[in-house]
């Protein structure tokens, strides 16, 4: 037997003990999905998606995340390259206080930003005594929620991806002259590329599906704050069909984005 064909041999077994767990695994993630397709009202969907309400909730997640990432992409790399090349005192509690939101409770999130930047809150205040700006219960109140809870997923994704790249090629760039800044944009930046892209992917996946931290901090109000996982809530109450149509609208949007991006950038080049 040759090399190849051993390999292919020690491939292809599978420990029973193994498989087993695996194939649940998938049946728990993969079935709920199914339930959604099989009872979604496929002979009202057309009549159902050209509704208003779809439409607009639609528009407004669609607005609000793609915002929210770009903040994030402004913020957050240089966020990560601070955790990933600064020698800066603290660096393992700063990293810790930036994944918080990944594990913290959502409407926790909502919460504390409504205590900082509501009109009675720390920052809120001045705002709203000094410039007339209240954000709660606003477009803008949506954005800032679902940017709190996405950078990290953009800031891990290209600090790792600055942890995997060559040091010595910005060393390089530097002897030849070039500023800190020209060596970011003309040498760092291209080589983290395939991370950034996988990180804004993933941030704005998350922010499209952001609920607590919204529900929270912006409240409900059609066209205005009601993003398309608060319309699933509320019209789960009164139309559960209505609440499938959404579902599957968000299902489509979530599964399309990363099946065509993440494969490309992520994927390829491993």
């Amino acid at each position: 037997m040759t090399t190849r064909a051993r390999r292919r041999a020690v491939r292809g077994r599978q420990p029973l003990i193994l498989v087993l767990p695996a194939v649940c695994a998938l049946i728990f993630l993969v079935l709920p999905l199914v339930g959604l397709l099989v009872r979604a009202p496929w002979a009202s969907l057309p009549e159902r998606l050209m509704s208003p309400g779809v439409g607009e909730a639609l528009r407004l997640s669609l607005v609000c995340a793609t915002s929210a990432t770009v903040i994030c992409l402004v913020l957050g790399i240089p966020l990560a390259w601070l955790l990933a090349r600064s020698k800066v005192p603290g660096l393992g509690l700063l990293r810790a206080l930036v994944t918080v939101p990944l594990v913290l409770p959502p409407v926790v999130g909502g919460v504390a930003l409504l205590l900082v930047l509501g009109r009675r809150g720390l920052v809120g205040r001045y705002l709203d005594a000094w410039f007339g700006i209240s954000l709660p219960f606003t477009t803008v109140a949506v954005i800032i929620a679902e940017a709190f809870v996405a950078m990290p997923f953009l800031v891990i994704a290209v600090e790792g991806a600055l942890r995997g790249t060559d040091i010595r090629y910005d060393e390089a760039a530097a002897t030849l002259g070039a500023s800190r800044w020209t060596t970011f944009r003309r040498v760092t930046l291209p080589s983290i590329l395939p991370g950034v892209v996988a990180g804004t992917v993933l941030c704005w996946a998350r922010a499209l599906g952001e609920f607590g931290a919204t529900i929270t901090f912006a409240g409900s109000f059609p066209g205005t704050t009601t993003t398309m996982p608060l319309a699933v809530y509320l019209a789960l109450e009164t139309d559960p069909a209505d609440a499938i149509v959404l579902s599957l609208v968000l299902l489509a949007v979530s599964v399309g984005v990363l099946a065509a991006l993440r494969d490309k950038w992520v994927r390829g080049p491993m």
